[in-house]
């Protein structure tokens, strides 16, 4: 190891809470190549206690077999600068906990080169202190300064001093004394100096609580020599207002805090010191209280003069140079010529959905409720965890997160059994997918991310699903700026894991198919144009001759699939255009299977109708940033699954809402009375001849096979006329 520096030094400088996954092993690496054991490497390890895993450490040590480029000390070095710490000096935690922003290096100290401090030509000790007081104070205010001063173990101390005399007061008795700062001041020892309060005073004493205005913090360094010192300060473009030789081997710098209290000065003083120690300025952190002494002008220390090296220098307040810092450490990439990668073109993100969404993406599903957001994210989860397909789109095999926002516990761990088994799929990689249950523990997205990012860092997922968002957005849904905040914080999600996140809405109130898709989600645009993938369902209204081709069609599969048991060679003695036929194949059954057999699967011919009445059917659009658009998808929510009319039999209905309320009322009115009530009569006969299997036809059986009540179905046979009913048994009226 490279003796310039102590290992357990720079180890007490990173903080593994900070680095990802792969830095850390890096350290592990690092370590073993240096000779170091294993329990180093895992005493370190348990200041991270959320990550923390006992017994991880040494599994991982055993499957270090060196490397050609092994890791070394000098990344380690590396790390811990980019944490804050200056080698070779030790670092001062600070114990204000409060700090704002993140500040970054804004210079290389090891570049700078030290700036000269020149004493001033003409000694004239009064007119150092009255410009010192010019520049700080109003005439008005109370002035704090020490000239007395005690000794204990060796070294001088300041005592209280004064606090009784205003900056006016004060400049009036020095212009003139003739240069005796004693005789206004009060003498001090010329191998002690004196020193001054920077900051105003009430005249009732000198402590934090006798501030009446935080307006100055003070900045002094005594580990690096004055003349880096001066540079450093300067590079940094501290707004200083007096800048201020302490005769010693330090320069004190009165920088401009401008604070409206005490504990935005604390907040300002914190992020100042560390943008200082960042920078290569270790500050001594003992100063930063606000009542604290600094040197005075215009006093000898030592056969040295304590005196003013420059004012206002820097930016010209607190706001300019924060704001200049804060435009420094945007963060953001240097900008790249297209020439320098032209032949060598970074990768795309591998696809997680073929067509619609790469890896490291973000996609947002949109639609109204009941059309089975919810169900549609937990289908994706299975067919991304089973490498499956996802409606008619291919998914990338890998582990899925879940993050359940809306449902108990319980009720999310069915849906996606239930789930599984509509579809069809074997669970043979459950082990894929994570759902993390958060109803009645989540908290705004801002304060979720970096806690979702904390847990799933080493789960290697390839995808978060967060379902729904509406439980953690924070701000006004309508406020562009507050939701471009927010869809941020998705972002931070997929940087920092390299994984796609996926995460619904839902439509604004309102008919929705007049709008183009990116225009139909709740709140402001960003929600639409943020994603990089944004697909949207949007009902299809289905008529009633659709209707009846579906309940047919059900029928007909009922029938087909007992007859492929019960009859042999059924298909001899149906005709083809009688096998698509609900009724037709429903009396072909009756005959070919036997009574007791066709009573068995009448139940099955219930189920199958009720359920084609219940679905629902969908559109799903979508506007796409790394794909090219493709052709809505027309689907069936069939509970609880989605599954694609390949039959194309909704390839021409319309969505709702597409229609104006004119065109749909002339549609409904084309049909005329006679029409509608033939249609009625022969549902009516239809159901009826369905039901005689045993020579009864109950009002209960017709019921059940019309999807109504008892009531209304001897109101339809009332007005058919052709029915009677006697003990609720149903029968044809005799001619």
């Amino acid at each position: 190891m490279d003796n310039q520096y102590d290992l357990n030094e720079i180890l007490a400088n990173i903080d593994p809470g900070l680095l990802d996954y792969q830095d850390w092993v890096s350290v592990g690496m690092a370590l073993k190549d240096e000779g170091y054991s294993v329990s180093v490497w895992d005493q370190w390890s348990r200041r991270d206690v959320p990550r923390y895993h006992p017994g991880e450490c040494e599994k991982k040590w055993n499957s270090f077999h060196g490397a050609l480029t092994p890791v070394t000390v000098g990344s380690l070095v590396q790390m811990a600068k980019d944490q804050g710490w200056v080698p070779p000096q030790k670092g001062t935690e600070l114990d204000w906990n409060d700090a704002i922003g993140s500040p970054q290096v804004i210079i290389e100290k090891d570049w700078v080169e030290g700036k000269e401090v020149h004493e001033p030509a003409q000694w004239n000790p009064t007119a150092q202190l009255v410009t010192y007081l010019e520049t700080l104070f109003d005439s008005t205010e109370n002035v704090g300064y020490v000239t007395e001063s005690w000794e204990k173990d060796g070294k001088y101390l300041p005592s209280k001093g004064c606090w009784d005399r205003t900056a006016g007061e004060l400049i009036q008795q020095l212009n003139k004394c003739n240069g005796d700062i004693g005789a206004v001041l009060g003498d001090y020892k010329p191998e002690v100096g004196a020193w001054i309060r920077f900051n105003p005073l009430d005249g009732q004493g000198c402590k934090n609580e006798n501030v009446t205005d935080y307006r100055y913090a003070l900045v002094e360094s005594d580990e690096n020599d004055v003349e880096m010192q001066n540079a450093i300060i300067r590079e940094l473009e501290l707004p200083v207002a007096c800048l201020v030789h302490s005769g010693g081997k330090s320069i004190h710098a009165i920088v401009k805090i401008e604070a409206g209290n005490y504990d935005e000065y604390r907040k300002r003083v914190n992020f100042l010191y560390d943008i200082c120690a960042k920078n290569g300025l270790k500050v001594d952190t003992q100063n930063r209280n606000p009542s604290r002494l600094s040197r005075m002008p215009g006093v000898m220390r030592k056969g040295q003069k304590q005196f003013l090296v420059d004012t206002n220098i820097g930016k010209e307040s607190w706001q300019e140079w924060q704001e200049w810092i804060e435009s420094v450490n945007d963060n953001l990439p240097e900008p790249e010529s297209l020439a320098a990668v032209w032949d060598n073109l970074p990768e795309l993100s591998p696809p997680l959905i073929n067509g619609i969404l790469r890896q490291g993406h973000k996609m947002l599903l949109v639609g109204p409720s009941k059309a089975g957001k919810s169900y549609a994210l937990i289908e994706l989860s299975i067919d991304i965890a089973e490498g499956k397909q996802w409606f008619k789109w291919d998914c990338t095999k890998g582990r899925v997160l879940y993050v359940n926002l809306e449902l108990d516990r319980a009720s999310c761990m069915h849906r996606f059994k239930d789930v599984y088994n509509a579809l069809n799929l074997r669970p043979d990689n459950l082990k894929n997918i994570d759902i993390w249950n958060l109803r009645g523990n989540s908290v705004p997205m801002d304060k979720l991310a970096p806690k979702l990012i904390r847990r799933a860092q080493k789960q290697n997922y390839i995808a978060v699903i967060i379902d729904p968002i509406y439980k953690v957005i924070t701000g006004d849904e309508n406020s562009a700026d507050q939701m471009a905040n927010f869809c941020n914080q998705f972002d931070k999600v997929c940087t920092e894991l390299g994984c796609a996140v996926i995460y619904c809405h839902h439509h604004s109130k309102g008919s929705q198919g007049s709008k183009r898709s990116m225009d139909r989600a709740s709140g402001s645009g960003v929600f639409a144009r943020d994603p990089d993938a944004l697909l949207d369902l949007i009902e299809l209204e289905v008529d009633e001759d659709i209707a009846k081709q579906q309940e047919n069609s059900a029928v007909c599969a009922i029938c087909r699939e007992h007859l492929d048991r019960e009859a042999e060679g059924w298909e001899n003695e149906i005709s083809q255009d009688d096998q698509l036929i609900g009724q037709e194949m429903l009396s072909a059954c009756n005959r070919l299977m036997g009574l007791s057999r066709y009573q068995k699967m009448l139940p099955d011919v219930f189920a199958a109708r009720k359920r084609i009445r219940g679905r629902t059917a969908w559109r799903i659009d979508g506007t796409l940033r790394e794909y090219p658009k493709f052709e809505p998808v027309n689907l069936w929510f069939d509970y609880p699954i989605h599954t694609i009319d390949n039959d194309d039999i909704l390839k021409n209905v319309e969505a709702d809402g597409e229609q104006p309320p004119w065109r749909r009322g002339q549609k409904n009115a084309e049909k005329n009375k006679k029409e509608r009530a033939d249609e009625q009569k022969k549902s009516l006969e239809t159901a009826y001849e369905a039901c005689n299997f045993s020579g009864d036809v109950t009002v209960q059986n017709m019921a059940e096979y019309l999807g109504v009540t008892e009531k209304t179905v001897r109101g339809k046979l009332k007005k058919h006329g052709g029915f009677e009913i006697k003990n609720s048994i149903i029968t044809f009226k005799k001619d």
